[in-house]
């Protein structure tokens, strides 16, 4: 890896961008399809933020290597961020459940981020935001690399 690869350019940060737009937007899609008394918080800001963060690293560090790996490219960004995202609100209530002492040990509560992830896919599975994040991640890959190809 040379060390040019590590430095900010535009195609990264357009890459971030549209990213963290795709999660915001993505859990405005998926709020409908949770449990009414499920509490929000900081869901669109989460999601925002680890789009944000896939982005960059991982769209921004592949770009370069032509249009067809592009689209593969965004795809795996998408995925990624999917990914981090069931992670990290699966975590998330597992604390709160563990708080509740639901869990008898340490490894029933980590047994239990993989359960509480499951349940959060079944979520996911729903045509709009599928379309969402699959084109997203092709016009993002897309973009991107185009910036790179233009700028770089």
């Amino acid at each position: 890896m040379r060390p040019s690869d590590k430095m900010p350019t535009i195609a990264r940060l357009v890459a971030a961008l549209c990213l963290a737009a795709i999660g915001w937007i993505g859990s405005d899609i998926v709020r409908p399809t949770m449990p009414p008394e499920t509490n929000f918080g900081w869901f669109n800001y989460v999601n925002a933020g680890i789009g944000l963060f896939c982005g960059w690293t991982v769209i921004g560090s592949r770009l370069g290597t032509g249009f067809t790996d592009a689209i593969s490219t965004g795809l795996t960004g998408v995925g990624a961020m999917v990914f981090w995202v069931l992670f990290a609100h699966s975590c998330n209530q597992m604390l709160a459940n563990a708080l509740d002492r639901d869990y008898k040990g340490l490894m029933d509560a980590l047994t239990g981020i993989f359960e509480i992830a499951t349940e959060y896919a079944y979520y996911l599975l729903n045509l709009p935001l599928l379309g969402l994040l699959i084109g997203g991640g092709i016009v993002i890959g897309l973009l991107a690399e185009t910036l790179h190809r233009r700028w770089s």
